[in-house]
């Protein structure tokens, strides 16, 4: 009886006493990292107890929501000067629909990136997010259907994130584009995605760390990755429930920029620690670190969601 009332007691406190995304709540399993190529994964995990006061909001990721159709995705008009940077969203299920930025929206009248996180609730009306064009040369007259596609690589996410500016967004796809000798008639960030010659080594990439992360437990919360001798950027969740929801759009971009850009990780443990301190070490080094090198996003006075740009 005890030992009952001693647990209800913790998850009391926890529930009314938000976690924190630090090393208090978290620890970093450098002996669990996964490598396969060009792209190393460390994943990272909640302490003990802590884990329970990390509940994320009961939400659907977007991915997950345009699948099963709760979400319908159109434009909110014809004209680009208007519309380009803002695309309706109606969300018909049961529950709130979590909407992160760097997310790629193909079709409508050119593709997009979402430009903020956001969380969308269940409504009969319209509701609008802030998006970026990826496809530069293209407002078609007619509207086709829109799909989903992924996470944007991680240098691309950055570049969004740190300037929220259309012509450096446009740059940054003209230079990857650029540099992996790339060709689109409409410079769009996707055609390199989209190439049969990359496809079939992302399909292995993905396939490899699916498998590694539906073997592990279900307590991951969030990922470190690096290519070569950099980190390439991290993603923390204030819950396994949005991390795995999150987990394969994620590791596109990823995937992408370590296939593109990349090389085999040479990166020492010690560096990795040198970036994941002014992120974990307390809310103040972390909320001071994360305006210039990533972002953090709260939902109802919570941290969900923190994301590491690269270095």
């Amino acid at each position: 009886m005890l030992k009952k009332l001693i647990f209800l007691g913790f998850l009391f406190i926890y529930k009314i006493v938000p976690a924190q995304l630090t090393y208090q709540n978290l620890y970093v399993d450098y002996d669990s990292a996964v490598t396969y190529k060009n792209l190393k994964i460390i994943p990272i995990r909640p302490k003990g107890f802590g884990g329970l006061g990390m509940m994320a909001p009961d939400v659907v990721s977007l991915s997950q929501a345009i699948a099963n159709g709760t979400a319908v995705v159109t434009e909110r008009g014809t004209a680009a000067t208007e519309n380009v940077h803002w695309l309706r969203i109606n969300n018909n299920g049961p529950k709130p629909i979590y909407i992160s930025s760097g997310e790629i929206i193909l079709g409508g009248r050119q593709d997009r990136i979402v430009a903020k996180d956001t969380v969308l609730l269940p409504s009969p009306k319209d509701q609008y997010i802030q998006v970026m064009c990826v496809e530069e040369g293209r407002w078609s007259e007619k509207e086709k259907k829109f799909a989903y596609n992924n996470y944007a690589d991680p240098a691309l996410r950055k570049v969004l994130g740190q300037t929220n500016n259309q012509v450096l967004v446009w740059k940054e796809v003209f230079s990857q584009m650029e540099r992996s000798n790339t060709k689109a008639p409409s410079l769009a960030y996707l055609a390199r995605r989209n190439d049969k010659k990359y496809t079939p080594e992302q399909s292995a990439y993905l396939r490899y760390f699916r498998e590694k992360f539906s073997r592990s437990d279900s307590s991951i919360t969030g990922f470190v990755c690096m290519s070569g001798d950099k980190v390439i950027g991290c993603d923390i969740y204030a819950g396994n429930n949005l991390f795995y929801g999150e987990l394969l759009p994620l590791l596109h971009g990823y995937i992408e920029e370590a296939i593109s850009f990349g090389n085999a990780p040479t990166i020492s443990n010690e560096k990795i620690k040198e970036y994941l301190d002014p992120i974990l070490t307390s809310e103040s080094s972390q909320e001071a670190y994360l305006k210039k090198n990533g972002k953090v996003y709260k939902y109802k006075e919570k941290v969900v969601h923190i994301t590491g740009y690269a270095q």
